[in-house]
């Protein structure tokens, strides 16, 4: 029976760029898929692109390309990935940049766009779709003129598309994670469109490896003491069956574990209803997945269900939500975690006073309640120190400048045990960009696949 083995090398933007090169070093793999995009990057791309049109794709894909670009083509792997995020022709055109300077000839690289539906908000509007909020239910007239950018998820036929094309490198923008394995499976396999069973199966193998690492050990929870070599953990790699059946594997040179606890730890991520996983492509019942512990860092995946997928798209519309600024301070034993309370009262009260607009706001005091807010222990015990992360929001950028300007002043006029926090002087505010996730008709979409040519 045919199979595939598909690598992992990144889970998020900002994730290890030398994964790229031990996926193709060490040992043998057919294709690559680096997964860079989430909906907080989106914004982030966004805001880049509002300063400079020519960027807007997520980098890191660059730096972990060059090293290992001439061993890919020699070696005819291919490589799959969302890094063009909201410029997806700029990321592949920079790709072929570092070709033409290593002197490769040849190259393929597919472009995969039509995700940007901007433009067609008002149309879509107009044929009464609602674009209301998919998680508050909130309607769209409430961002509809502070919308910045509206991407739709694509799903994997246009990647198996551009495959078929002869593409040796392909570079979406937004697509479903799950795609970066699914569409080179498509190409591989000839899955047929309902072929449902396997599609969902090849949507699970990419959830599995779409976050890099953690399925191979890292960031796990049920013994992560124990993982080998975790300094130079080998990222995942899935051996896909044309029945769909596929094994979860890492290059034995590398770190890592994978066992089936290390499985459905990644498994469980980000799933909502495990039986109704819904993508453009399938719907995937995460409930029919069977485990199988083959020993030597080897999982069989088999028995996966699938359905028809829904009848909309998800689109993830960003826009200017105001202004943003943090500032921190230290406050040291004793009663750090109280001056630090009474340090938030304080700079709130300053703001009214002085007529600073704060819209939002968050207060984490790190060493006490940080990451667990309300939800924290009693202490039982004064904190030696506590570290006071005070952010907020405005609608304004002149408010959100003074906010900072307020809590330079604590030092002298405050409580007392206050030391500087992570930066020092008065912080800049940055403008924000929030996210709104929302559904749009699938014929809304009309992807578009180009093969450029070094």
């Amino acid at each position: 029976m045919k199979t595939v083995r598909i690598a992992g090398a990144s889970g998020f933007w900002g994730d290890r760029n030398d994964a790229l090169l031990d996926q193709v070093t060490a040992g043998p793999v057919d294709i690559v898929m680096l997964d860079y995009l989430a909906e907080v990057t989106m914004a982030i791309l966004r805001k880049k692109m509002q300063d400079r049109p020519s960027s807007g794709f997520a980098t890191d894909f660059l730096k972990a390309l060059d090293p290992a670009l001439e061993l890919i083509v020699d070696r005819g792997i291919q490589i799959v990935t969302n890094a063009g995020g909201m410029n997806p022709q700029a990321c592949a055109e920079a790709v072929l940049g570092i070709a033409e300077r290593k002197g490769i000839r040849g190259l393929k690289v597919g472009l995969v766009t039509g995700d940007d539906v901007f433009g067609s908000i008002d149309g879509l509007l107009e044929r009464g779709v609602g674009l209301e909020n998919l998680d508050t239910k909130e309607p769209f007239s409430k961002i509809q003129p502070r919308v910045l950018s509206a991407n739709a998820y694509l799903g994997s036929d246009p990647i198996a598309d551009a495959l078929k094309q002869g593409a040796q490198i392909v570079v979406t923008g937004r697509c479903t994670d799950s795609a970066l394995v699914l569409g080179p499976c498509i190409e591989k396999f000839g899955w047929k469109p309902d072929d449902w069973d396997r599609r969902a199966a090849g949507v699970i193998a990419g959830h599995v490896i779409e976050c890099g690492g953690q399925a191979s050990g890292g960031n796990f929870s049920g013994g992560w003491q124990d993982v080998p070599n975790l300094e130079n953990l080998g990222y995942p790699i899935v051996e896909v069956a044309e029945n769909g059946e596929f094994e979860v594997q890492k290059h034995e040179s590398l770190g890592g574990r994978i066992t089936p606890a290390v499985i459905k730890e990644q498994l469980i991520y980000e799933i909502g209803d495990p039986k109704s996983y819904l993508t453009p492509d399938v719907t995937a019942d995460f409930t029919s997945i069977q485990l199988e512990d083959l020993g030597n860092n080897r999982v069989r995946t088999t028995g996966i269900r699938g359905r028809p997928p829904p009848e909309h798209l998800k689109v993830s519309v960003t826009y200017a939500d105001g202004w943003t600024n943090v500032v921190s301070m230290t406050f040291v034993w004793p009663q750090a975690h109280e001056r630090a309370e009474r340090t938030v009262e304080l700079v709130l009260a300053r703001c009214k006073k002085m007529g600073i607009q704060i819209d939002d706001y968050h207060a984490a005091l790190i060493g006490a309640s940080g990451a667990h807010g309300p939800m924290a222990p009693a202490r039982d015990s004064d904190a030696p120190e506590v570290l006071l992360r005070f952010a907020m929001r405005a609608s304004d950028r002149t408010s959100a400048k003074r906010f900072s300007a307020e809590m330079a002043p604590m030092m002298l006029d405050g409580v007392p045990g206050a030391c500087r926090g992570l930066t020092p002087g008065r912080s800049e505010p940055t403008p924000m960009v929030n996210h709104w996730p929302t559904l749009i008709p699938r014929d809304a979409v009309e992807p578009q696949v180009s093969v450029l040519v070094s």
